[in-house]
């Protein structure tokens, strides 16, 4: 049984498992393959863990068994999140055209106002999202930013050392 949390805002009860992720296609299937190893695999891997643990005697004292179960707890935790985000996923058309607006799956060039610095990111969701790759999340202060933005549009970025503006000189 999937548990939820859930908020109470302004009368409305939100479901908190219902979060929409955008995310590749190729996003999907890393994750799906990584649904099945951890249902397969790591199942049985930590099922060995605690059978073994159980051999060597008292479970009140027993460190193996202690984190073997807690090895299975996280496993779990991962099977559900990722259960969720496979149900909510939506699938980013990365060879759609973006009709010039920058859109989850876009490639947006920009250079900073004032400066030679220019920067390519990628647009994906949450799960996928590795800036040290280029790829930020549509959640994230730049990707938030950036989503709607247009060739020759000006957008401030706030970051922590302050209010950025970019210029976006290119989307893919």
């Amino acid at each position: 049984m999937i548990r939820s949390e859930a908020i109470l805002n302004n009368d409305r009860l939100y479901n908190m498992t219902d979060k929409q992720t955008y995310i590749t296609k190729t996003g999907l299937e890393e994750l799906k393959e990584e649904l099945e190893k951890l249902k397969t695999e790591k199942r049985e891997e930590i099922a060995e863990r605690i059978s073994q643990a159980k051999e060597l005697g008292d479970l009140s004292e027993n460190a193996e068994y202690s984190e073997a179960k807690e090895a299975q707890a996280f496993n779990e935790g991962r099977i559900l999140e990722l259960e969720t985000v496979l149900k909510n996923a939506i699938i980013i058309d990365e060879d759609s055209s973006s009709a010039g607006v920058v859109v989850v799956g876009s490639k947006v060039a920009i250079k900073e106002k004032n400066s030679d610095k220019e920067r390519e990111y990628h647009i994906v969701g949450s799960h996928e999202a590795s800036p040290a790759e280029g790829r930020i999340s549509n959640e994230s202060p730049i990707g938030k930013a950036l989503l709607g933005g247009k060739v020759g549009d000006l957008v401030k970025i706030e970051l922590p050392k302050g209010i950025v503006e970019w210029e976006i000189t290119d989307i893919r």
